[in-house]
C-alpha cells in the first residue's frame, strides 16, 4: 500500500472512530442546531467571514468523510447565512467535499473492485464513458441515492475529475437552493405560529416537488441529445426502410415482411451483401478446396498410394462463384419481393428520420434500419497505394494463383486464408505486430494452429510492424521491423487482413450528426436505437461483433423495436456469443476463455478433454484438438466453452444451447450421444468434470461397502 493510501486509511479510521466515540452526530441534529441557532446567528453577525469559513470548511470535511448529516447542515447554512450567501458557500462547499470522497474512493477502491468485478461491471463502465456527465447530472438533480454514496460509487467508474466536479456543482445548485431556502425560513421561526408560515409552507412544498421539476428538466436535455430538428411527416409510405441487404438487412426485412409491415429494402450494389459475395461463402469454398487439397497429399495416411492431384487454380476461383451463384437465390430480390419486401436498386441517402431519397423518389418511413455492414480495413502504410495490393473483397478476382503470397495481418480473416493459399501451392508469409497469431484465442489455442502452419510450410512472422511498401518487377516488397531486426519481404500479391471497418459515410449520417463509437462504428443504446428514437442499427456498422450470424441476431430486436415503435421494446443481451474460425484445426469458442477470465478477475474451474482420444476422430484421421470449459467455482454452470479440432465449429453448438438455457454440464453428460461420433467429446468432457469431483474420502467406504455386499 502506497504512503498516499495508508494516510486516508488512517484519516478516515480516525474520523469514524471519533465521529462514533465522541457522538459527534448530536451536532449535527437539526434540534442540536436550533437549540444554538441565536447564538450562532450572532457570532455570524459579528464575525461573517470567520463564520463564513469554519462553516465552508465543517461542510467540506462531512461531505468528504461521508458522514451523515450533509441535509441538515445545508438547512442550517440558510439559516446562518441566508438564501443568497447560504446557497453559494454550500454550493461550493458540497462540491468540493464531493470531488474529495470521489477521489479518495477511486484511489482506495477502483483498482481493486474494477480487478475483481471487472466483467459485471463492463457495461456500467461502458455507459459512464459514453454517458456519464448525463447519468451523474440525473443523480446531483434527483437524489434517488444518498449523497455520499454517489460520491463514493462514481469514484468507482471511468468518469473523468473535472467533469465530475462541474456536474456535480451545476447539479446540485437547484437542489442546494431548495434546501437553503427551506433553512433560511426555519430560521425565522420564533413560536409555533411560525411553522405554518407560507414561506415555510413554500418551501417545503418546494423540497416536495423537486423530483418533479428536475424530472421535467432531465427530459427537456435529453430531448436536445438529437442535434438536428426535421419536419415529421403526416403520413408514411412504409413502416420501415432497411438500408443494406447483407445479413442484419435482410433479417430485417423478412421478419418485418413476416409481420405484414409495409417495408422497404434498399441495396445499392449485390443482393446477399459481403457473407455470399466477398466473405463466409466464397472464403468457405476456397477452404473447402484446400482442403481436399491437403487430403491429397495426406492419402497414403489412409491406405491409398498413389494419389496425386494437381491445383487447377482457375477451376477453384471458378467453382467459387458457382457455389455463391447456387445460394444467391436465398438472397435474391425475387424471393424477397415474394416474402412481400419491396426491394429497390440505388444509393439511399437519409434526408431526415423519416425520409430517405433513393434517386429521385423520397420514400417516407415511420422508422429506419441501418445495415450497411463493413468493408475491409486498409492501413495507411507509406506506399501500399503503389501496390497492387487484395483484400477479402478484390481477392476473389484473382484466376491466377501468385507464386509468392503476403499476408498482412494474422487475424481469423488472415489466417484461414494464408492456409489455405499455402495448400493449394502459394508460398505464404503471415505478418503481424501482434505477439502471437489469432491474439483473441488462448494462447494454447494459437500454438495448435500455429503448429499446423509450421508443418504445411506457412512462414508466420509475429512482433513485426509494418513501415513501408515498394513496387518492383515481380510485385513488391514490404519493409517490416521487428524488435532486433528489420526485414524486407518480396511478394508476387499482397492481401491486407486486419481487420474490417464499418460503412458510415455517404448516405446522410453526417447531416444528422449521428455520433460514431471508438471504433468507427454507429452509437446505439440497448435497444439498437441510435440518438434518433426511431432509428435503429444492426449488423457490422452498429458492432461490437462482426460476425454474419451476430447480424442476424440483431436484426430481430432492431426490427422489432423499429416495427413497434415504442410500445413495447426488446432489450439485447451478448452473454451469449460464439465464433469459429475456420482454419485447420478449427478454433470455436462462446463465452470467456482463460485468457479473458484471467484478465478479468473471474474464478474458474477448469475441465479439458484431448480429442486426440476420441474414437471417431482417430478413425477419420482426425485425432487432434482439444475441448476447454469454464465452471463458475463449486457448480456446473459454463462460463466459457473453446473448442479446437476437427468441425469445432458444429461442435461448439451444444454448449451455445446450455449457455443460453442455463444447463449446465451434468445435463450435458446426462444427454446420450451416438457412438461414434465427434459430439461425443462434449459429453466426454463433461464426464471428466464430474468425475474430478467425486469426493475420493468416500470410496474407501465404497469398496469396504461393496466387499460386504459381495459377502
Amino acid at each position: 500500500m502506497s504512503k498516499l493510501k495508508l494516510i486516508l486509511v488512517l484519516v478516515f479510521a480516525a474520523a469514524l472512530t471519533a465521529y462514533f466515540t465522541l457522538d459527534l452526530g448530536r451536532f449535527l441534529t437539526l434540534s442540536y442546531v436550533q437549540s444554538q441557532l441565536s447564538a450562532i446567528q450572532t457570532y455570524a453577525d459579528e464575525n461573517f467571514l470567520s463564520a463564513a469559513g469554519i462553516y465552508f470548511l465543517v461542510y467540506v470535511a462531512i461531505t468528504a468523510l461521508s458522514i451523515p448529516g450533509a441535509a441538515v447542515a445545508t438547512l442550517v447554512g440558510g439559516a446562518i447565512f441566508g438564501l443568497g450567501w447560504g446557497t453559494l458557500i454550500v454550493s461550493f462547499a458540497s462540491s468540493i467535499g464531493a470531488t474529495l470522497a470521489f477521489m479518495t474512493s477511486r484511489l482506495l477502491l477502483r483498482d481493486w473492485v474494477q480487478s475483481r468485478f471487472g466483467s459485471s461491471l463492463k457495461a456500467i463502465n461502458a455507459g459512464v464513458e459514453k454517458d456519464g456527465a448525463f447519468y451523474l447530472f440525473s443523480l446531483r438533480m434527483v437524489p434517488v441515492f444518498p449523497f455520499f454514496l454517489v460520491n463514493l460509487l462514481m469514484g468507482l467508474t471511468p468518469i473523468k475529475l473535472i467533469p465530475y466536479f462541474f456536474v456535480s456543482q451545476i447539479g446540485m445548485l437547484l437542489g442546494t437552493a431548495v434546501y437553503v431556502n427551506a433553512g433560511a425560513e426555519l430560521g425565522q421561526i420564533e413560536s409555533l405560529s411560525g411553522l405554518i408560515s407560507l414561506p415555510i409552507v413554500l418551501s417545503f412544498a418546494l423540497l416536495g416537488i423537486l423530483p418533479w421539476i428536475t424530472k421535467g428538466i432531465l427530459g427537456f436535455v435529453r430531448r436536445q441529445k438529437a442535434p438536428v430538428k426535421f419536419a415529421k411527416p403526416k403520413h408514411f409510405e412504409a413502416n420501415v426502410v432497411v438500408i443494406g441487404a447483407g445479413s442484419a438487412g435482410l433479417v430485417s426485412s423478412i421478419i418485418a415482411a413476416g409481420a405484414k409491415a409495409k417495408v422497404i429494402l434498399i441495396e445499392k450494389h449485390r443482393m446477399g451483401g459481403d457473407c455470399l459475395n466477398t466473405g463466409c461463402v466464397p472464403s468457405k469454398a476456397i477452404i473447402r478446396s484446400a482442403r481436399i487439397a491437403d487430403y491429397i497429399k495426406r492419402a497414403a495416411e489412409f491406405g491409398i498410394d498413389g494419389a496425386k492431384g494437381q491445383v487447377n487454380f482457375p477451376k477453384v476461383m471458378e467453382r467459387i462463384q458457382s457455389v455463391v451463384k447456387a445460394i444467391e437465390p436465398h438472397d435474391s430480390v425475387e424471393r424477397y419481393t415474394s416474402l412481400g419486401v419491396e426491394c429497390v436498386a440505388g444509393e439511399a441517402m437519409i434526408t431526415s428520420p423519416w425520409t430517405v431519397q433513393v434517386g429521385e423518389r423520397t420514400i417516407t418511413t415511420r422508422s429506419i434500419v441501418l445495415a450497411t455492414g463493413a468493408r475491409p480495413f486498409v492501413p495507411p502504410i507509406p506506399g501500399l497505394d503503389k501496390v497492387d495490393y487484395l483484400t477479402s473483397d478484390s481477392l476473389w478476382d484473382l484466376r491466377e494463383l501468385p507464386k509468392r503470397l503476403l499476408v498482412l495481418g494474422a487475424g481469423p480473416i488472415g489466417c484461414e486464408l494464408a492456409q489455405s493459399f499455402a495448400r493449394l501451392g502459394a508460398q505464404v508469409t503471415v505478418v503481424d505486430q501482434a505477439p502471437r497469431i489469432m491474439p483473441r484465442e488462448d494462447e494454447d489455442v494459437a500454438e495448435l494452429v500455429m503448429e499446423r502452419f509450421t508443418r504445411e510450410g506457412v512462414r508466420v512472422l509475429t512482433g513485426y510492424k509494418a513501415d513501408s511498401f515498394e513496387r518492383d518487377e515481380q510485385g513488391g516488397v514490404l519493409h517490416v521491423q521487428g524488435e532486433d531486426e528489420r526485414l524486407a519481404l518480396p511478394f508476387d500479391k499482397v492481401l491486407i487482413a486486419i481487420g474490417r471497418k464499418a460503412n458510415v459515410e455517404g448516405f446522410g449520417l453526417e447531416e444528422l450528426q449521428l455520433p460514431l463509437t471508438q471504433r468507427g462504428t454507429i452509437e446505439v443504446n440497448e435497444y439498437l436505437q441510435t440518438i434518433y428514437p426511431n432509428i435503429y442499427a444492426c449488423g457490422d456498422v452498429a458492432g461490437p461483433y462482426q460476425f454474419t450470424h451476430m447480424a442476424s441476431y440483431q436484426a430481430w430486436f432492431a426490427v422489432l423495436n423499429a416495427m413497434l415503435g415504442g410500445l413495447k421494446k426488446f432489450r439485447i443481451n451478448y452473454k451469449v456469443v460464439p465464433w469459429a474460425t475456420f482454419t485447420d484445426p478449427e478454433v470455436a469458442r462462446v463465452g470467456l476463455s482463460e485468457q479473458e477470465a484471467k484478465e478479468q478477475g473471474i474464478e474458474y474451474d477448469l475441465t479439458r478433454y484431448g480429442i486426440d482420444d476420441l474414437d471417431r476422430a482417430i478413425a477419420d484421421g482426425e485425432a487432434h484438438g482439444f475441448v476447454k470449459v469454464l465452471t463458475a467455482p463449486g457448480g456446473d454452470r459454463i462460463l466459457g466453452a473453446t473448442i479446437v479440432g476437427y468441425h469445432a465449429g458444429e461442435l461448439l453448438t451444444e454448449f451455445v444451447l446450455a449457455m443460453t438455457h442455463g444447463l449446465g454440464l451434468k445435463k450435458i453428460a446426462a444427454t446420450t450421444h451416438i457412438y461414434p461420433t465427434l459430439s461425443e467429446a462434449n459429453r466426454f468432457t463433461a464426464n471428466a468434470w464430474r468425475s474430478a469431483r467425486i469426493p475420493k474420502k468416500l470410496l474407501p467406504w465404497a469398496e469396504r461397502f461393496f466387499r460386504w455386499r459381495r459377502g
